[in-house]
């Protein structure tokens, strides 16, 4: 009996509230719906990089359907050809060699995090692996602008927890070991690559950070901190002289300052410091290392020059480019840049900037089957919650929701509230391709920068620590209220959507406040804080203590009791609206058991929900193909719980490798499209 009642109140969860479907259906009617592929697929090109000498431009494209890296003389675009041919895993970032011969690109296997790094000579066309480890993950340790023939690198294959330095000659592809680690977290080189400074982690939560003279660790620390500070406080870099060090520096002060260290003299200085929120990005001179302008990102993200002649140049950029203006490389001599425009409502281009000239060349657009869609825009707004802290959220209404564009919603929609992962990030002003795809489909959405989220200062931070279920969900709890009251939706019409912490958020919302949500989407979420934290990749060695002082700790009975407490899955049988589950099955961070648990949990409840595994993927799903395959199940997921709209699933299962492990039946449409895949 208790099978059939319970599959009696999902299907009836699945029923949207008519009247309300309707009049979001009315507003959205005459908007075309923009298709998944557009959204989620590749991009046409992406990336823009001069090389350090000028003479190269290379970018993120397409080739054979996956992305690879691409090279054309900076003189002549339309020359490019493709550098690289990788055929299954996307190349998502890379380098330029310091000596413009080559480029640098990291890329795992099947979502493991196991990063290598290639290398791929320009003229030649070959390509070498550079760490030929296996079940190693390699890191960039520094790259000089002065030092043309090597860079530093770090690799963990001697002991998972602890990654040695090594110099890399890039012709010959020699590494040549500089430091055995064995207990520090991280480095700090300076511009002829000689490491001066190394951290260490604290029992505490903190750090400390040591001077390295002669390729000796001192004994006594020259700068430590605390739990409070161990997320907005850390070495930025050395001026090429050496004689400077830059700090990002919260001790003292709440948010983090931009801090100048003459080391002969010891002496500190300002640079920059924002009561509302740290300082983040920072420009500096190639050819002295000196910083000439820094961005606060507080609601949108804000550029301040140092030196006046960037000033005048940042100045031209906001007067040509509309929206949100990021510098992505520039040529050792100074003289050309590639700047990256982001008008949020539309695909962000890349640009050539002749400084000298001051002059613009458009390179390309980066989504341009996007050009003239009806994208929306994104409001930033400051929600209080329920004990006075201020959250930073992104608001995105649906088309016909608000006709003079002041942000405020003149009907109510069915609300997805989008909750970033971390927890320790943040969300952003800016092109979001979940909010235009969500708010396309007839949902307004909303992301909260609940406590614990950074670039807001180590207060709010802090604000989060041991709060996992606590006041960090009543937060998202608090925003939908505010949804609510700002008619941008009524009750009972939100659902809980996220990746990894937004994922746990998920199920803690299904299972903690189970009455909050229409239902939810759990996109490689953890369920069981213990299992979580024995899992956890052995690299993360460092941050270890943090984890425990911010989670709970699982080496205390109390900590045990808490991190059981603050688990989803031992709540299960509390969850009564619908559930979407997605999951990588080679993810390092949230194992793949954490999902199978709480599945497991629900079905021996004859809970109904549904499991989608990609066994090629990891931390989230980087090939286009299963992204594209798990959004089309979510959203008819979502249609299902709340009434929007939705574009058929196709064929989309069939060019992805989901695997439905459970609940097909539960989500609209799946079965029927697995039946015809």
């Amino acid at each position: 009996m208790r099978t059939v009642l319970l599959a009696a109140v999902a299907a009836l969860a699945f029923l949207p509230n008519i009247a309300h479907a309707q009049t979001a259906a009315q507003a959205v009617a005459s908007t075309p719906l923009i298709e998944r592929a557009k959204l989620f697929g590749n991009p046409s090109r992406g990336r823009a990089q001069l090389s350090p000498d000028g003479k190269w431009l290379a970018w993120g494209a397409p080739r054979d359907g996956v992305m690879n890296i691409w090279v054309a003389p900076r003189a002549n675009p339309s020359q490019a050809k493709p550098l690289t041919a990788e055929k299954t895993r996307p190349i998502r970032s890379f380098f330029w060699a310091p000596d413009s011969a080559s480029i640098l690109f990291v890329n795992d296997k099947g979502g493991d995090e196991n990063f290598l790094l290639y290398g791929v000579d320009v003229a030649s066309g070959a390509q070498r692996t550079l760490t030929p480890f296996e079940k190693t993950r390699a890191e960039v340790l520094s790259v000089s602008r002065q030092v043309k023939d090597r860079i530093l690198v770090a690799v963990n294959n001697r002991d998972p927890r602890w990654h040695d330095v090594y110099s890399l000659d890039l012709k010959s592809g020699a590494l040549k070991l500089v430091f055995k680690n064995d207990s520090y977290g991280g480095f700090v080189a300076d511009e002829d690559l000689n490491l001066r400074m190394a951290q260490r982690s604290r029992d505490d939560g903190g750090a400390d950070y040591f001077r390295i003279v002669d390729g000796k660790v001192e004994t006594t620390p020259v700068v430590s901190y605390g739990l409070e500070d161990s997320l907005t406080t850390e070495a930025v870099g050395f001026t090429h002289d050496g004689k400077t060090l830059y700090w990002l520096d919260s001790r003292g002060r709440n948010t983090a300052a931009l801090i100048a260290q003459d080391l002969a003299g010891g002496q500190s200085s300002i640079v920059a410091q924002d009561p509302k929120a740290d300082i983040g990005q920072v420009l500096a001179d190639p050819k002295t290392g000196v910083v000439q302008a820094y961005a606060v990102n507080y609601l949108r993200n804000t550029w301040t020059a140092v030196d006046p002649t960037v000033k005048a140049d940042l100045d031209f950029l906001q007067q040509q480019l509309k929206g949100e203006i990021n510098i992505t490389s520039r040529t050792d001599a100074d003289d050309l840049w590639t700047v990256a425009v982001d008008p949020v409502s539309a695909p962000s281009a890349h640009y050539l900037y002749d400084r000298k000239g001051r002059s613009l060349t458009k390179l390309f657009v980066t989504r341009p089957e996007l050009e003239g869609q009806p994208l929306q825009p994104m409001h930033p707004v400051e929600i209080k919650a329920r004990d006075g802290l201020t959250l930073v959220s992104y608001l995105t209404l649906p088309p016909g929701a608000d006709a003079n564009g002041d942000g405020k919603a003149d009907k109510p929609a069915p609300l997805v509230l989008f909750v970033h992962g971390g927890p320790w990030g943040r969300d952003v002003y800016g092109y979001n391709s979940y909010h235009q795809w969500l708010a396309n489909r007839g949902y307004a959405v909303l992301s909260v920068n609940y406590r614990a989220s950074t670039g807001f200062g180590k207060d709010f931070i802090s604000a989060g620590d041991l709060q996992w279920a606590g006041k960090m969900h009543d937060d998202l709890i608090d925003a939908v209220k505010w949804a609510e009251t700002n008619g941008v939706t009524t009750p009972k019409q939100t659902a809980i959507m996220g990746g990894s912490y937004g994922g746990y958020a998920t199920l803690v919302g299904l299972t903690f406040t189970p009455e909050a949500f229409a239902c939810g989407v759990d996109i490689v979420g953890p369920s069981n804080l213990e299992t979580l934290l024995k899992t956890i990749p052995p690299y993360w060695e460092a941050v270890k203590q943090q984890f425990y002082k911010r989670m709970g700790d699982p080496t205390t009975p109390a900590g045990v009791a808490l991190l059981k407490d603050r688990s989803p899955v031992y709540r299960a049988s509390a969850i009564t609206k619908p559930l979407l589950i997605g999951q990588g099955a080679n993810d390092p961070r949230v194992n793949q058991a954490e999902s199978d648990q709480i599945v497991a949990a629900m079905q021996a409840k004859a809970i109904p929900v549904t499991y989608v595994l990609f066994p090629d993927e990891g931390h989230g799903f980087a090939r286009p193909q299963n992204n594209i395959a798990f959004n089309a199940v979510a959203e008819q997921f979502l249609k299902g719980c709340l009434g929007g709209r939705s574009e058929p699933i196709g064929g989309a299962l069939k060019a992805s490798t989901a695997q439905v492990k459970a609940g097909a039946g539960f989500t609209p449409g799946l079965q029927e499209a697995l039946a015809a895949n």
